[in-house]
């Protein structure tokens, strides 16, 4: 049966909260797998201490930007109406969100999309933090913290037509399938020196691949729906705000990809963590690191709807249309978590390895 067979029998938005939950269980368990972590790529880069999560983060990253750029050059897959590329967008808020994401994963010791691969593997700590960042989404986006949002990504904006990157440079998509093949290329190094096992590095091209197909399904869906579908593919910042929406408001709530998606990412993590006798109950050590979780997350919160995404959506996602300001924020993310783990945990880490008296 076809996709207009599929909707004709379960409606569109059925059909597009489904394919969102395959998505999700897909990147579940290959991020799961992987061990699949921005935050730990940075440390990795910044402290100059082996290659490993560099590699994955790579691999992931290039085959994503690959499979996508491939995608829309063979005509399967448009992402012009994507709101990355054609709603107006903000400079100051994804250089802003960018950092603050950043800072955050740091002291939350893993992004957004990790906080739910740990979760359900029984991890409290990354439970906590994912509450607590789905609140901040959420009152970052209509609520208490709405107002700073909107000062913020008021500072600079850009019209939507200002976006594309691959347009502005005029290099057209076979320049974007160049570009996603060097970070490839690089990925093989770095996976090479730190002798990665082959199911994280197919792990991680697994995870690269499932944002192209988010994009993908999105797209299909949509074109042959009758209304107004949006085209997107990974992200957590706003759909983790939905979901908890979904949770706390009354019965009757629309459902879209990414009502499907957290949802799937956490059965995917938990399935692929039972396979392989990895689930674990774990929680809190002492005050202060609960603490800091709290501040990495608020900080995560803020800054990924700031942002316009987080390290998936604006650092893996955004990036593999070529957004201007997903590439904005995904630098950011990076000097964010730099400079936190410079001021912060690099300190702590040289003292912890001081002989003790």
């Amino acid at each position: 049966m076809d996709l207009d067979g599929l909707i004709d029998i379960w409606g569109d938005r059925a059909v597009i909260t489904v394919a969102g939950l395959l998505i999700g269980i897909l990147f579940g368990v290959f991020a799961q797998r992987s061990r699949f972590c921005l935050r730990s790529a940075t440390v990795e880069f910044w402290a100059r201490q082996g290659t490993s999560r560099l590699a994955i983060w790579l691999f992931a990253f290039s085959a994503a930007m690959i499979a996508t750029q491939a995608l829309i050059a063979s005509g399967w897959l448009d992402v012009s109406q994507a709101r990355q590329l054609s709603a107006r967008g903000s400079l100051s808020g994804a250089l802003v969100g960018g950092l603050l994401f950043g800072t955050g994963m740091i002291l939350a010791r893993g992004c957004s999309s990790r906080m739910l691969i740990l979760s359900a593997n029984g991890n409290l700590r990354a439970l906590l933090t994912g509450l607590i960042f789905a609140v901040t989404a959420q009152a970052s986006l209509n609520g208490l913290l709405s107002p700073l949002r909107t000062w913020i990504s008021g500072w600079w904006t850009i019209d939507g037509s200002s976006r594309d990157l691959l347009g502005l440079m005029h290099v057209g998509h076979a320049g974007g399938l160049l570009f996603g093949l060097l970070w490839l290329a690089a990925a093989i190094h770095f996976g090479r020196r730190a002798a990665l096992q082959p199911r994280e590095w197919l792990g991680a091209v697994g995870v690269g691949l499932v944002v192209a197909c988010g994009w993908l399904i999105t797209y299909q869906v949509g074109t042959a729906s009758f209304d107004v579908m949006p085209v997107q593919s990974l992200s957590f910042t706003g759909p983790s705000a939905d979901v908890l929406m979904l949770v706390l408001s009354p019965p009757g709530q629309p459902w879209d990809f990414d009502i499907g998606l957290v949802p799937g990412v956490v059965l995917g993590s938990f399935l692929s963590a039972a396979w392989r006798r990895e689930l674990k109950l774990e929680g809190f050590k002492d005050g202060h690191s609960m603490r800091r979780y709290i501040v990495g997350a608020i900080c995560m919160g803020f800054g990924g709807m700031l942002a316009g995404g987080c390290a998936v959506g604006a650092g893996v996602s955004g990036a593999s249309i070529f957004a201007l300001t997903a590439w904005i924020a995904l630098i950011g993310m990076w000097a964010g978590a730099g400079l936190a783990d410079a001021l912060i945990d690099r300190p702590e880490r040289r003292q912890a390895a001081l002989p003790q008296p």
